[in-house]
């Protein structure tokens, strides 16, 4: 996947020059973002799904006599970008893409990538969590920080190997949360992602709509509590 580390931005500029005007994502449209990555959905067909999405939205505004309505989500363009990703399976093709010229031009550098570790482990230790959150959420800092010092000692680790272990430590950390968080609380939040679902369902697969319902409990979650995504997907390219 190209772009492996821009994945997040690159969609989201290209939503916003698309709409034409400012608009900050919400959670459902992160939440939407991070069920097309973790489905290994190649950038490229994300960012044509949308084009192809705004385009038809284009070329009805003008047939239109009266004001067509402002595109206000990201979920919008989802059923455009699953028959963008239909057609680039017949096509996707290529050698592997070189990693490490990746990893050096998004500026992933070593030094970098453990001190986000090391910041996001000093975030959970932090964090006031109720049992069993706050044993796992200690055992998980702590696995940052070795994970830092591996990384020190051996600076050609591979990052998407990396950044799938942080994937399963924050997939812990979101199981111990759901275990300690109050029935009301996550009622209330699986209410709140159906209600700002329910204009898209239309242009969602079931399946895909109970993915980004789980991100989005997910992410709320997360927020909360002020704990930190450990994905790189998150890390500040500043």
């Amino acid at each position: 996947m190209q772009n492996y580390f821009n994945y997040f931005t690159e969609i989201e500029e290209r939503f916003q020059q698309r709409r034409g005007s400012l608009l900050m994502l919400s959670t459902l449209d992160w939440a939407l973002i991070e069920t097309w990555r973790e489905a290994n959905i190649p950038l490229e067909a994300v960012l044509r799904g949308i084009d192809n999405a705004f385009d038809k939205h284009d070329a009805k505004a003008l047939r239109a006599t009266s004001r067509t309505r402002k595109v206000n989500g990201l979920a919008w363009c989802a059923q455009s970008v699953m028959e963008a990703v239909e057609q680039a399976m017949e096509a996707s093709v290529g050698a592997a893409p070189n990693h490490a010229t990746e990893a050096a031009e998004s500026g992933f550098e070593t030094e970098r990538v453990a001190l986000y570790l090391e910041d996001n482990a000093i975030s959970i230790e932090s964090a006031k969590l109720d049992p069993p959150a706050d044993a796992t959420a200690a055992e998980v800092a702590v696995r940052l920080r070795a994970l830092a010092l591996g990384l020190r000692a051996e600076p050609k680790h591979s990052l998407e190997e990396l950044d799938r272990t942080l994937s399963v430590l924050e997939e812990k950390v979101f199981a111990a949360l759901m275990t300690a968080t109050p029935e009301q609380e996550l009622v209330a939040l699986r209410e709140q992602a159906t209600r700002e679902l329910a204009p898209y369902r239309g242009k969602m697969q079931a399946v895909q709509i109970k993915q980004v319902q789980q991100q989005f409990l997910q992410k709320r979650l997360l927020e909360a509590r002020k704990l930190p995504r450990l994905s790189l997907f998150y890390m500040s390219h500043g």
